[in-house]
């Protein structure tokens, strides 16, 4: 179906993305910080040498915003999440919830997390009228060192029920001023039903997308839509709810990753 209420002009929605919509933002995050950068307590074997990145992620949808993107250097041992696996806590948190708790408790619960870089702000998408105050892109400096050679990514897609956008333990690149350039696809943690309705929601959907449906939305779990199943590629939008697939659905890829080694 198509939403009436997606006519709302760019006046309006940011009058609905102020201190409220921060705020319930915040919320959604579950109140919790991941710091810019967390290192390991460099324990591992090898050269220890200090290593600084500069990753941009960019949103490449039409229709859906995502979280402050977080980004993972570590070991080969690290694995955030695997296609046909049940999700971790960390992933589900951060999918159901855009809670980036249980993902700082594993950056600093295991020396195999070498850095951590998390963005400041939503990313959402230049077709949607809250991009007026949100970019769509960001950049950050994630400092490591040559024992985390590897990049891991996930932010959640906001106009969801479980989805989210990832990267899993791709190669960061190794010689000063290289680069590297990663397509992020979307997935489906296999946590939470889809439902696609507002309600189920985190409150932040409905502020970015400039709608107002007379629900709250909810920034925790819900035990009765809870889905026994394991991280699958995302099938999208379907509009069996309150999202217009036309407007709000996407393609994969749904992010640009790129990485350069700066010092």
């Amino acid at each position: 179906m198509t939403d009436p209420n997606y006519t709302t002009t760019r006046r309006t929605v940011l009058g609905l993305t102020g201190a409220g919509a921060l705020t319930a933002l915040a919320g959604c995050l579950g109140g919790v910080t991941v710091p810019t950068q967390a290192y390991g307590n460099g324990n591992g074997n090898g050269d220890q040498s200090a290593r600084t990145y500069r990753v941009t992620v960019a949103n490449l949808t039409t229709g859906q915003p995502f979280t402050p993107p977080a980004v993972v250097a570590h070991r080969a041992s690290v694995e955030l999440f695997a296609v046909g696996d049940p999700a971790s806590e960390a992933i589900k948190e951060v999918a159901e919830n855009g809670n980036l708790g249980p993902l700082a408790e594993l950056a600093e619960s295991t020396t195999d997390v070498r850095g951590v870089a998390v963005g400041e702000t939503p990313l959402v998408p230049t077709e949607l009228p809250a991009s007026e105050m949100f970019p769509y892109t960001t950049t950050l400096e994630l400092k490591t060192d040559s024992s985390g050679a590897y990049l891991s990514f996930v932010s959640m897609l906001i106009g969801t029920n479980d989805g989210f956008a990832g990267l899993d333990t791709v190669p960061l690149p190794e010689r000063v001023n290289e680069s590297r350039s990663y397509f992020a696809a979307s997935y489906d943690a296999g946590t939470e039903m889809n439902t696609e309705m507002y309600g189920d929601m985190v409150p932040p959907a409905q502020a970015l997308y400039g709608i107002d449906s007379g629900t709250e939305g909810t920034g925790t779990s819900n035990p009765d839509l809870a889905e026994d199943g394991v991280v699958t590629p995302h099938g999208g939008i379907v509009g069996d709810g309150d999202l217009d697939p036309d407007v709000y659905g996407w393609e994969d890829p749904v992010a640009l990753v790129q990485v350069e080694r700066t010092a």
